[in-house]
C-alpha cells in the first residue's frame, strides 16, 4: 500500500529528535500539497526561487504561523523581495552577498535568520565559502549587525558515500563550533541547516538542527 503524503510526514517526525527541525521543500510543491502538509504538522517549507515562493504565499495567507526558508542561491537582484518574504535565508554563499543584505536588512529595520552557505569540499556546482575564505571574512560578517547569522548550511558533492558524506557533515560541525569559540559577538553559529532527502539520518548524527527533505515527502518532482 502506497503511504500517503501525511503518513509519510508522520513517520518521518515521529523519529526525529526534539533537537531537529523539518524543513519540507517544496520546489515545484502545488499550493493544494502545501496544506496538506502544513494540516500534517508542517509548519516550516524551504523554497529555492523567489518568484515561485511569492505566488504560493498570496494563496497561503490565511496560514500565518508558516516559516518560510530560502534554501536556494539568492541572486542580486532579488535580495529586496527575498527579505520581504522569507524569515530564514539559508544560502548567504558571498560576503558581498552578506553586506547587501545587511544594508537593506537596516533600510527595512528587519533582520532575517541567516545561515553562511560553506564548502567543505571543493564543488564546482555549489556556491559558498571555503573553509579558508569563510574564516578569513569573519571579522567582516561580524560588522553585518543587521544580520542575525546563526549557523551554517552545507550541501555535500554529489558522488560521495556515506562515510565521506558523514565526514562533511562532521567538518561543518567542527567549523561552527570553531567559529561561535571566536570573540566575534555577532557569529552565533548554533544552528546546523545540512541533510536532505538521501543523507538526512547522516545529517542528525553529525548534529544537524535542520534537515531539508523534499523527495522522501512529496516523491519525486516533475522536472
Amino acid at each position: 500500500m502506497v503511504e500517503s503524503i501525511s503518513e509519510r510526514i508522520t513517520r518521518i517526525t515521529s523519529n526525529l529528535p526534539e533537537s531537529v527541525r523539518l524543513i519540507a521543500v517544496t520546489k515545484q510543491v502545488s499550493v493544494d500539497t502545501i496544506r496538506t502538509a502544513y494540516a500534517a504538522g508542517i509548519r516550516d517549507f524551504g523554497e529555492n526561487r523567489v518568484q515561485e515562493t511569492e505566488a504560493k504565499q498570496a494563496q497561503l495567507q490565511d496560514l500565518p504561523d508558516i516559516t518560510w526558508h530560502l534554501i536556494g542561491h539568492l541572486q542580486n537582484n532579488k535580495v529586496v523581495k527575498a527579505l520581504k518574504q522569507f524569515q530564514w535565508i539559508h544560502s548567504v554563499d558571498s560576503l558581498k552577498l552578506a553586506k547587501r543584505l545587511n544594508t537593506l536588512a537596516k533600510e527595512f529595520s528587519y533582520s532575517p535568520n541567516i545561515c553562511l552557505q560553506v564548502k567543505i569540499l571543493p564543488d564546482p556546482n555549489k556556491y559558498g565559502w571555503g573553509i579558508t575564505d569563510l574564516i578569513s571574512d569573519l571579522a567582516e560578517l561580524n560588522e553585518c549587525q543587521n544580520l542575525k547569522i546563526t549557523g551554517l548550511m552545507t550541501i555535500p558533492p554529489q558522488g560521495l558515500n556515506n562515510l565521506q558524506t558523514l565526514s562533511v557533515f562532521k567538518k561543518t560541525q567542527e567549523l561552527a563550533q570553531e567559529i561561535r569559540q571566536t570573540n566575534f559577538s555577532n557569529l552565533k553559529t548554533q544552528e546546523l541547516s545540512m541533510g536532505m532527502s538521501d543523507d538526512y539520518n547522516l545529517a542528525i548524527s553529525a548534529g544537524a538542527t535542520f534537515v531539508r527533505l523534499g523527495r522522501v515527502l512529496f516523491g519525486e518532482r516533475k522536472n
